[in-house]
């Protein structure tokens, strides 16, 4: 068998296991791929090789507008302006069933035009639909889903 194969089906297995077992999901990422390196690599190498594609990971310019767009989406949010997009959004959908991820979607397409950012519009509408179904006595997961979907597509 192939060296790569074998590292490939150790980390579908570990993973799947630990996320049976209820294990974080960035924990059993980490430690299955630790676990399927080792066999292709000494163990001092696989660690530095770790440290350097986690740093160089973080260390993505698009990455820093992440904070600063769900700072402008709280600001949206405590301004009004963010409400009056969702409003906007809610009269498009109207009462359908599904009609507040639909709104989520329709919120998400409008705020992708207006930073020209997926990863802006999810992250700013994610903050701003959270409080706003809370509010609704809504279960706080569900509009995740809709926004993941379509923020990274509307642009």
């Amino acid at each position: 068998m192939n060296i790569a194969l074998v590292s490939g089906l150790i980390i579908l297995i570990l993973l799947v296991i630990m996320l049976i077992a209820g294990v974080p999901i960035a924990v059993a990422l980490g430690i299955s791929s630790v676990v399927a390196i080792l066999p292709i690599m000494d163990l001092e190498v696989a660690v530095v090789t770790g440290a350097q594609r986690i740093f160089s990971g973080i260390s993505m310019f698009s990455l820093l507008a992440i904070p600063f767009f769900i700072l402008a989406g709280n600001i949206m949010n405590k301004g009004g302006i963010a409400v009056r997009l969702i409003n906007l959004a809610k009269l498009i959908t109207g009462r359908a069933p599904g009609a507040l991820a639909q709104t989520n979607v329709i919120a998400n397409m409008l705020f992708g035009a207006i930073s020209g950012s997926g990863t802006a519009a999810a992250s700013a509408m994610g903050s701003i639909i959270g409080p706003i179904e809370k509010e609704k006595a809504m279960t706080p997961t569900s509009p995740l889903p809709p926004t993941f979907a379509t923020a990274p597509t509307v642009c």
